[in-house]
């Protein structure tokens, strides 16, 4: 399927006018036909920029960050979005009795500690403790049976919390025919895509044949216990993975976030955001 010449436009309406009671409502029960509430993890440490440090401003410290574009993601297809600082297991677990769902988000390099292998000279920026903490709070969603929607980095925790290792320099191990690290905008898709017809990311898509964004320099290498590749680039390189035994826990290696224009790719947050909705939580 070819997007070329098509207009990014997401024609469905957006709700904005969020009753605040509602969103502050986190008990695991809650009304038919509210928002489910999505924990969206933050994994990019940065320093702040000069102009923080001025005199005026508050104390320079070290700061997360976090595109918009993952809640305006969440928040235009139905969901409340919840953003999730790194914390202690026993408040990750409190945090996960309040939420229907889970979606982590991009960032940096995983640390290849977490997969037994020795750091790559291309190794970029990395955070073991968010590793560490992310890891933990994927294990502890997926033993709920919690809805979870993975992105670019999210895919890659995902499969090392269930056992999988990672291509820690495409370059390496493909021949260079597909740009990961793609100049054009995120809004611009840029490479090809086939998915696996008998995923249920094929079922969610409602295509085979496709076009995605592509912002990374590593990838799945050895799948993770019990997952399963159901998308690939032209050059071999795993952009999706799923879990059979699990109602939702789909990873994309795409920045989904940023394509929720085309109508060919915001079902995929539809789809999340519906499985968040009507989930039967799992005691842990």
């Amino acid at each position: 399927m070819s997007m070329e010449g098509r207009q990014i436009v997401h024609s469905r309406g957006v709700q904005t006018n969020m009753d605040v009671i509602d969103v502050l409502d986190v008990a695991p029960r809650r009304e038919a036909g509210r928002r489910p509430l999505i924990a969206i993890t933050t994994s990019e440490m940065r320093d702040p920029p000069d102009h923080r440090s001025k005199a005026e401003a508050d104390p320079p410290r070290r700061e997360l960050a976090l595109g918009l574009r993952y809640m305006e993601a969440l928040e235009s297809t139905g969901g409340v979005p919840l953003v999730v600082p790194p914390m202690g297991l026993d408040a990750a677990e409190a945090l996960l009795d309040g939420v229907d769902g889970l979606c982590l988000s991009g960032g940096p390099d995983l640390h290849p500690t977490a997969y037994g292998q020795l750091a790559h000279a291309e190794l970029g920026p990395t955070e073991r403790e968010m590793d560490a903490f992310e890891m933990a709070l994927v294990r502890a969603a997926d033993r709920r049976g919690m809805p979870i929607l993975a992105i670019c980095r999210g895919l890659q925790i995902v499969n090392v919390a269930r056992g999988g290792t990672l291509h820690q320099h495409l370059p390496d191990v493909t021949d260079g025919e597909v740009d990961h690290r793609q100049r054009e905008r995120a809004e611009n898709p840029t490479h090809a895509l086939e998915v696996a017809p008998d995923a249920q990311l094929a079922s969610i898509l409602g295509w085979r044949s496709g076009e995605v964004n592509s912002f990374h320099h590593q990838a799945v290498d050895q799948l993770g216990m019990g997952l399963v590749a159901t998308a690939w680039a032209p050059d071999g390189t795993v952009e999706a993975l799923e879990a059979p035994d699990r109602p939702f826990l789909v990873g994309v290696q795409w920045h989904a976030e940023c394509l929720v224009g085309w109508p060919e790719h915001v079902v995929l947050f539809e789809a999340f955001i519906a499985a968040c909705r009507s989930r039967d939580a799992v005691p842990a």
